[in-house]
C-alpha cells in the first residue's frame, strides 16, 4: 500500500467517525434539520424508519462503521460508497444555504455546503481506487479474453492431430489382420 494511501484513508474517514459519532450520541441535536429530507425519503422507503431521531441515528452508524473501514483499509471501495450515500443527504439537510436569510450565516452554510461536496469527490475518488490491484471488471474481460485464446489454441490443436489420426484409422482398417 502507498504511503498516500495509508495516510489519506483515515484523514478522509475522521470527519464522518466524528461525525457519525455525534449523530448517534445525540440525534436530537440535527432532527430539526435533517425533518425536511427524511421525510419525504421515509414515506417513499417503506424500509426505512419512521422517525426522523432514528434515520439520523442510523445515518451516523453507517457512517461511523464505513469511516473505521475506510480507516482502517478494509473494504475500502465499499467503505467510501456508503460514506458517499450518506453525505449526499446529510449535506442536503445541514447545509440549505439558499434557504438562510442572513448574508454571513448563507456564506457560511455555502462554505460548508461545497465543502461536504469536494468530500463527496474524495469518496468517489476513494471508491474507484483498486490501489494498483486490477478491478473485478478488468479480471473478467481478461478472462474472458484468456478463455476465448485457449478455446482457440484447442480448436486448432484438435484440427491438427485430426487429420493425421483419421488418415492412419483408414490405413490400419486398410491392413490385413
Amino acid at each position: 500500500m502507498s504511503l498516500l494511501r495509508l495516510a489519506g484513508r483515515p484523514l478522509l474517514a475522521s470527519m464522518f467517525v466524528a461525525g457519525g459519532l455525534n449523530s448517534v450520541r445525540d440525534p436530537k441535536s440535527v432532527t430539526d434539520l435533517a425533518e425536511p429530507v427524511v421525510q419525504p425519503v421515509t414515506e417513499r422507503v417503506t424500509a426505512m424508519p419512521d422517525r426522523t431521531d432514528q434515520v439520523v441515528r442510523l445515518n451516523g452508524a453507517v457512517q461511523v462503521a464505513a469511516g473505521v473501514l475506510l480507516g482502517i483499509g478494509r473494504v475500502p471501495r465499499l467503505s467510501a460508497l456508503a460514506i458517499a450515500a450518506t453525505l449526499v443527504p446529510t449535506t442536503l439537510a445541514g447545509h440549505r444555504f439558499w434557504e438562510a436569510e442572513d448574508p454571513a450565516e448563507r456564506a457560511e452554510q455555502r462554505i460548508h455546503f461545497f465543502k461536504n461536496l469536494s468530500m463527496l469527490g474524495g469518496l468517489l475518488i476513494a471508491a474507484d481506487d483498486t490501489a494498483g490491484r486490477p478491478s473485478v471488471k478488468w479480471l473478467g474481460r481478461h478472462s474472458a479474453h484468456d478463455l476465448r485464446r485457449e478455446a482457440h489454441l484447442v480448436r486448432r490443436s484438435v484440427r491438427a492431430t485430426a487429420r493425421p489420426s483419421a488418415t492412419a484409422g483408414r490405413v490400419r482398417a486398410k491392413l490385413p489382420v
